[in-house]
């Protein structure tokens, strides 16, 4: 896909481009919303109407009742879920349309249809209940409704597990290796119990006796920003403050998240962030947007970057700019809404409404 903003847009200057956008929210009025997800810049952020991870989002798109125009300011899949959650009278936008997600393409069709193929000789959906991350596309989470499963976040897939385990005996999770892991061991787990199905091996690289002791199928994927954080980093930061607390992402690996004193959603972050007291040294390991946000709203606090060394942003997410939002909010006219078309639609949105209903 190819995308350039028209010059206009390009060559503006930041105080034009907040006035316009400023002008185009009060022209609008209560017929828009801007939903800001918390990895997004920071003056993107400024202009957001909701500000949350994607399970709070998404219940937020859904309970939108007079709102004509939703803009998301976040990734692909996150615009597909608020057009699946909410009715045929609105219509959603991506700001950036190139705003994409590694690890959701990491879970191909062909890939998990082939896997479910296989996984049927050992019970299929009587056995294995489907559990998709939010960061999958649409038709993966449409397959996920139609076998009776769950879409989760990192905010509820503690939850998740629960509500699945209590429906059937195995559990098929992706593309979140390392969110899916973590959780099971939360859930009470044994590490013997999960496996990692690796989509470019026949029979995902596993044995029939592997498969037949899993409670849990794991997919072969990750976050990319997440899997940079490791336990050294977590020693070293120690070493060097003492008294830090450490908080991370549960799509960081397991050694990770076992050494920190916290874990939990980018929700789960800023709530850890704002509980703090006063003079707190505070090591987070997560998107770099949502640290550097956490560092300028609490300066009574010492908010920083947990490795110290890399920068852990989100390309797709820093794709979407204030040119963008300028952009999209003056030519809503002109510009595609996002649009999943049925049957998708209804497949993926009983998968979703079951996310909102579990937490």
């Amino acid at each position: 896909m190819y995308f350039s903003l028209p010059k206009e847009y390009r060559e503006s200057t930041n105080e034009d481009l907040k006035e316009r956008i400023a002008a185009a929210k009060e022209r609008l009025g209560n017929k828009l919303v801007i939903l800001a997800h918390h990895y997004q810049r920071l003056e993107v952020v400024g202009f957001g109407d909701y500000i949350g991870d994607s399970y709070g989002l998404s219940k937020i798109a859904a309970e939108q009742k007079d709102v004509e125009t939703i803009v998301f300011c976040g990734v692909h899949f996150m615009a597909e879920s608020a057009d699946i959650l909410t009715d045929e009278s609105k219509n959603v936008y991506l700001p950036n349309p190139l705003a994409g997600c590694p690890m959701a393409d990491m879970a191909e069709m062909a890939d998990v249809m082939e896997a479910w193929e296989y996984l049927e000789e050992f019970g299929g959906d009587k056995t294995f209940m489907p559990i998709s991350y939010m960061n999958t596309a649409a038709g993966l989470k449409a397959f996920t409704g139609r076998h009776g499963g769950l879409i989760c976040t990192s905010s509820n897939a503690d939850a998740a597990y629960k509500w699945a385990f209590e429906r059937r005996k195995k559990l098929f999770f992706f593309p979140d290796e390392h969110l899916g892991y973590n959780s099971g061991i939360k859930y009470g787990l044994k590490p013997e119990e999960m496996v990692i199905w690796d989509f470019s091996r026949d029979g995902g690289g596993l044995t029939t006796e592997q498969i037949d002791r899993a409670r849990v199928i794991l997919w072969k994927g990750h976050c990319h920003v997440h899997t940079n954080f490791t336990a050294e980093h977590v020693r070293e930061v120690r070493e060097k403050y003492p008294g830090v607390l450490v908080v991370v992402h549960p799509e960081c690996p397991r050694e990770v998240v076992e050494l920190a004193d916290a874990a939990g959603s980018t929700r789960f972050i800023t709530e850890y962030c704002a509980k703090a007291p006063s003079g707190a040294t505070i090591a987070i390991g997560t998107e770099i947007n949502l640290i550097n946000r956490m560092a300028h709203q609490y300066l009574d606090k010492k908010i920083f970057e947990l490795s110290g060394q890399t920068c852990p942003v989100c390309a797709n997410m820093y794709r979407t700019t204030i040119n963008d939002l300028a952009y999209t909010l003056e030519n809503l006219g002109e510009i595609k809404p996002i649009k999943v078309k049925e049957p998708v639609r209804g497949e993926a949105l009983l998968a979703l409404e079951k996310m909102l209903e579990v937490n």
